[in-house]
């Protein structure tokens, strides 16, 4: 989304390493063809407890709604679950699809996790079926030995997919969350901390180290400070988005030496310090970037990162994200978000020209400059022996995420997830539509909204969006923590002690009531 009201336009498209365990199961039913297959794993474990999730994939005809029905077999106990309606009848569970992810084409996959109990042992089920069509176990691995400590007795985490209704007290409970901002790793579709406790990222977004360098202003828009940072925390928000100029970090001599390299990589570094000070986590994320692009939905004709471009440009955005990746490689606290808001679908004739684009660059049709696509980026970060969380945003303005599964780069690391951002007048603006495009995505992968907003001055609309998020467990971020007229776009404070507009104050109360205050 952009931005202040002295820029001529407003853009309008806007770790501990848990040990597990892995069970694949085909089948066949009286000679039939393969029905299923599973991938069962336990994702942590602990005295008395463990994590696990189910991954289905359906080998017959498309169905409009799915039953997966197990059995374990030493007496293990269900006590929350998500990606599905779990019951548990003696020995037998049974997950049966939420509203959201019950079309399950041929070939399509759908996963669900759970937390459960286990007393003398923790086998791996043997048996699974699909609808009642059973499929054959291929064998089993076993299970790891706890790998973490016992944790200290809490309130049970609310189940995610129905946060109204507290599950069943279980006899031991999942891990507590590390105290401050956490080294985040991906679990199937959840974030998870080094205990292993699932965690969402709930915050903003604090917009200037963007666009203020480029235009030679300075390096922030506004305060930036230990108390600035403090208003943020007292929202309870335990997120900050920060967006960076790949010009001004490289420092190219087209951006003033007083805001750019190391001058701007120092302001940067101390904000991050801030932010992880206040127990919140730095998400830091390249906004603007380098290539002339004057095609359809241009921001601007100039060739510098003066605007958003329609993809990461060749020649330094690789350059970029390796010099980011080893600047903050030895904390995992910090994330990394690639590219703010890709739109190659403005500039090629179809969709699969534009996620091919996307994935894997190079001469793009109707972009001008050789393009990093998002494998890229991934494999600069990767290269330079970096491990922290990696968000990838979609096409679209990172609204459009239909393709996000079947494109998305590789990660030696596993430690990928997906990006969104959505604004009431966005082309996916609709719960229908994130029925149909983002649920598919968020039961495969943890799934995060870098960016929600209206350009209304009220909260209509983020709180439709929020329920749906809260309702599924998923993270999202406001845009923006900057003291703009919210006329000219989404602000969401008046003043940097934490003051909200009209439509700041509806993320505020909402997070505080989530997280209490």
């Amino acid at each position: 989304m952009r931005h202040p009201p002295r820029l001529t336009a407003l853009l309008a498209g806007a770790a501990l390493t848990a040990a597990s365990t892995a069970l694949v199961v085909t089948g066949t039913a009286s000679g039939a063809a393969t029905a299923c297959t599973v991938e069962y794993s336990v994702t942590n474990q602990w005295s008395g407890g463990f994590q696990g999730a189910v991954s289905v994939t359906n080998n017959s005809t498309a169905l409009s709604s799915w039953t997966l029905g197990f059995g374990f077999p030493a007496g293990q106990a269900v006590s929350q679950g998500w990606g599905g309606k779990w019951s548990q009848s003696g020995t037998s569970v049974a997950v049966v699809n939420e509203s959201w992810n019950g079309a399950l084409g041929t070939g399509a996959t759908v996963t669900a996790g759970f937390i459960a109990s286990w007393t003398d042992s923790n086998p791996a089920p043997t048996a699974f079926t699909l609808n009642g069509a059973p499929c054959d176990t291929g064998g089993s691995t076993p299970t790891p030995t706890p790998t973490t400590p016992t944790p200290t007795p809490t309130t049970p985490t609310p189940n995610p997919t129905d946060p109204t209704t507290p599950p069943t007290t279980p006899p031991t409970t999942p891990p507590s969350p590390v105290t401050g901002a956490p080294e985040l790793s991906v679990s199937g579709n959840r974030f998870t901390d080094q205990n292993g406790a699932t965690r969402r990222l709930l915050g903003v977004n604090r917009s200037g180290g963007e666009f203020m360098c480029v235009q030679g202003y300075g390096i922030w828009d506004g305060p930036v400070d230990d108390a600035s940072i403090a208003a943020i925390a007292d929202w309870k928000a335990n997120t900050v988005r920060i967006p960076l100029n790949e010009e001004c970090w490289l420092g190219l001599d087209n951006i003033k030496p007083e805001y750019r390299g190391a001058n701007y990589v120092s302001a940067v570094e101390g904000l991050v310090d801030r932010v992880l000070a206040h127990g919140l986590t730095p998400v830091v994320e390249l906004h603007w970037t380098h290539g002339q692009y004057t095609g359809n939905s241009a921001g601007c004709s100039d060739v510098h990162a003066s605007c958003q471009k329609p993809m990461p440009n060749a020649q330094y955005t690789p350059a970029f994200w390796t010099s980011v990746a080893n600047t903050f490689k030895d904390d995992m606290r910090v994330v990394f978000d690639l590219f703010n808001e890709p739109y190659p679908d403005r500039a090629t004739s179809t969709a699969a020209q534009a996620w091919s684009c996307w994935r894997d660059g190079g001469s793009c049709p109707g972009i001008g400059y050789e393009v990093a696509g998002m494998q890229d980026l991934v494999d600069a970060v990767r290269t330079t022996g970096a491990k922290n969380l990696v968000l990838v945003p979609g096409i679209a303005y990172s609204n459009d995420l239909s393709r996000w599964l079947q494109n998305r780069p590789a990660d030696p690391a596993g430690n990928l997830a997906a990006a969104w951002h959505v604004y009431n007048f966005n082309s996916c603006s609709t719960e229908t539509c994130w029925n149909d495009t983002l649920a598919p995505v968020a039961a495969q992968v943890p799934l995060l909204a870098g960016e929600i907003g209206e350009n209304t001055c009220a909260h209509g609309f983020v709180d439709r969006v929020m329920k749906w998020f809260d309702d599924r467990g998923l993270s999202y971020l406001g845009w923006t923590w900057n003291t703009w007229n919210c006329g000219s776009g989404p602000a969401l404070i008046t003043s940097y002690d934490g003051t909200p507009t009209a439509f700041g104050i509806g993320l505020r109360d909402h997070l505080r009531t989530l997280n209490g205050h």
